[in-house]
């Protein structure tokens, strides 16, 4: 029997950085990245139309010695292109609204607005965007339950909480055979050991806003103290 491909859902600032290197480490040379397709940059009908081409596009063409997969991808790409070939699927998430900080002051640092693949940061850039603005906006709503159009999260193996980020990792890693594990840190001096700092009654806007990914994100945390 193949053994199956691991398949590694990055969500937008959830660690998924600093576990392609564990992954990396692990999978040697059957790791494979995908970023190509930077699904926030377009609205929903063009990401979605992308995904099932993608995914039709892969059918039967995804290398056979390629152990792992990783990247910023609708989950529905590789469900499609891998057709019955056996697959593990895995992810972190992250509390939505700490996530939306990390994302909106990423999106800020170290980019002069020039890229023509990503229109939509150009946009915030372009247009000044507060944070408020940001998180509150229909461009970034709900972005997991974007991810996973089309794709039901109980068929996750694995979902890590980046907020138990080394803990979680040590369980990927025992459950998979991996022997050790040097994680990275997962060091952001703007946000420091306790998060961003956000006001309360904008805190409760988002989760109101966003309440998909809320939901989603307490069901990961309760699934994994089950």
């Amino acid at each position: 029997m193949d053994m199956p491909l691991l398949v590694s859902l990055h969500l937008p600032k959830t660690a998924g950085t600093s576990f392609a290197e564990t992954l990396r480490a692990a999978n040697g040379d059957g790791y494979r990245d995908d970023y190509a397709d930077l699904p926030m940059q377009y609205g929903a009908l063009r990401r979605r139309k992308h995904a099932l081409r993608g995914g039709l596009a892969l059918r039967g063409g995804v290398p056979v010695d390629a152990t792992c997969i990783h990247g910023h991808f609708l989950a529905l790409k590789y469900r499609i292109a891998l057709g019955r070939r056996p697959a593990r699927w895995i992810t972190w998430m992250r509390d939505p609204v700490q996530r939306l900080a990390s994302h909106y002051a990423f999106w800020r640092r170290d980019y002069d607005g020039d890229d023509p693949a990503q229109p939509l940061r150009n946009r915030m850039l372009r247009e000044q965007w507060t944070f408020e603005r940001f998180a509150l906006g229909p461009e970034m709503r709900n972005v997991y339950r974007q991810y996973l159009w089309g794709f039901d999260p109980e068929r996750f193996d694995f979902i890590g909480i980046t907020e138990h980020y080394h803990a979680d990792l040590e369980r990927l890693a025992q459950r998979l055979g991996w022997e050790a594990v040097d994680a990275a840190e997962l060091v952001n001096p703007e946000c420091g050991e306790s998060g961003y700092d956000i006001d309360p009654q904008l805190q409760a806007r988002i989760e109101r806003h966003h309440a998909g990914d809320v939901a989603l994100y307490r069901w990961a945390l309760a699934r994994r103290g089950a």
